[in-house]
């Protein structure tokens, strides 16, 4: 993770970043995410974990047999 904020990149594509960490290790890495888009970098997460997604109070995206679809809030 440090190794691809250092450079403050525009874009961070981060693949399931929360994946098999504890709870609070899961809020540690959604903090640095949170800081380095509150720094100006787009953020964007792949997860199947549905929990999180609902928590982050971003937009949300659902990728289903191919297509993508917005989630709304009704639906977190």
């Amino acid at each position: 993770m440090a190794r691809a904020l250092v450079n403050e990149p525009k874009i961070l594509l981060a693949d399931e970043p929360t994946g098999n960490l504890d709870d609070e290790n899961k809020s540690l890495i959604l903090n640095i995410l949170a800081e380095a888009n509150c720094r100006g970098t787009t953020i964007i997460v792949a997860s199947h974990d549905l929990r999180l997604v609902a928590s982050s109070n971003r937009r949300a995206l659902m990728l289903e047999q191919g297509e993508l679809h917005e989630v709304h809030d009704e639906q977190r």
